[in-house]
């Protein structure tokens, strides 16, 4: 009786696995996209971003971590590889922006970290973006950690500060936001590179571009 009992147990399990991420996939994919046409984009500052591909350059785009659902829509590059951890949640949302025509590189802060690092480093300096959020899925939240600035110095890549947002007003305050109307009016914009090797500096600067977004 015991091993019937974990042996359903262990069905139930690659059952649940299996939906997670071959089901799943898709159909938040699809979602993201249904979302997206759902809104009037509009873009501000990307002529910062627009100015870096024209010279040749390639970035480091950063934004909060529970700011991620609409950013596959907001890339305007190429190539970038995104860092996304190797946790089955981290998993399912690899596959998702896969579909996207990202690549991930999988690693975090507890598990993989250091090798991830390594291969962002070498994959900036061959010539692709990076995508990276800096506050993490550990938080503490919209408080940027030293790694994307080791990453900058290390690829020699500008960080771009990136955010995306949704309000059925027609008010926005400028600055480092991408921000949408629903139903019928969406946008989004970047702000300028972002250099700094000084943690509180970043920090004070990402939290000033979220309390403006809060208040707009």
């Amino acid at each position: 009786m015991g091993d019937e009992v974990q042996n359903r147990g262990s069905r139930r399990t690659r059952v649940e696995s299996w939906f997670k991420l071959t089901v799943l996939p898709p159909i938040g994919a699809a979602a993201i996209r249904a979302l997206g046409r759902s809104m009037r984009i509009e873009t501000r500052g990307q002529e910062h971003v627009d100015r870096l591909y024209g010279e040749g350059k390639r970035i480091i785009i950063a934004f909060w971590h529970a700011r991620q659902l609409m950013m596959p829509l907001t890339y305007r590059g190429t190539c970038a590889h995104i860092l996304i951890s190797q946790h089955q949640d981290g998993e399912i949302i690899a596959r998702i922006v896969e579909r996207f025509g990202f690549r991930a590189v999988r690693g975090s802060s507890t598990r993989g970290g250091v090798e991830a690092l390594r291969q962002l480093i070498r994959l900036g300096r061959s010539g692709v973006d990076l995508v990276v959020t800096p506050d993490g899925p550990k938080g503490p939240p919209q408080v940027a950690k030293m790694g994307v600035v080791q990453l900058a110095r290390a690829s020699r890549l500008p960080i771009v500060p990136l955010a995306f947002g949704c309000s059925k007003k027609n008010s926005s305050r400028a600055g480092t936001a991408l921000w949408c109307r629903i139903p019928s009016h969406a946008a989004s914009s970047c702000g300028d590179r972002l250099f700094g090797s000084h943690q509180r500096l970043m920090r004070r600067s990402w939290k000033q571009n979220a309390l403006n977004w809060k208040r707009s």
